[in-house]
């Protein structure tokens, strides 16, 4: 074969893969994008630790000094690592009491 043949042939097996990765690159889905968005995290509004560790966020370095703020930073550690943790009623909050039974037959 001469070498111009040879040449044409190289080109035109080129062309073809160069076309076939075009079309199969072509017919791909577009990748969903993720959602990046942030959300905040859901809070229960009635947990008064959480507002008081806000309060200490906001008073900074004084924060580390202040005897409230050591107490609750005390608190979210202990409900954070131990596991099965629940929430124990703030002690401004009464517990509640049960009421006497009154359905007995007088």
């Amino acid at each position: 074969m001469e070498s111009k043949t040879l040449a044409r042939i190289a080109a035109v097996a080129f062309v073809a893969v160069a076309i076939t990765a075009s079309v199969v690159e072509a017919s791909r889905k577009a990748p969903v994008p993720l959602d990046t968005s942030v959300t905040a995290a859901t809070i229960p509004a009635a947990d008064p630790l959480h507002d008081e560790l806000t309060h200490c966020q906001l008073l900074g370095q004084a924060g580390a000094s202040d005897a409230d703020c050591l107490r609750a930073w005390s608190e979210n550690r202990r409900r954070f690592l131990t596991p099965g943790s629940r929430p124990q009623p703030s002690p401004a909050a009464p517990a509640p009491t049960a009421e006497p039974n009154n359905t007995e037959a007088q």
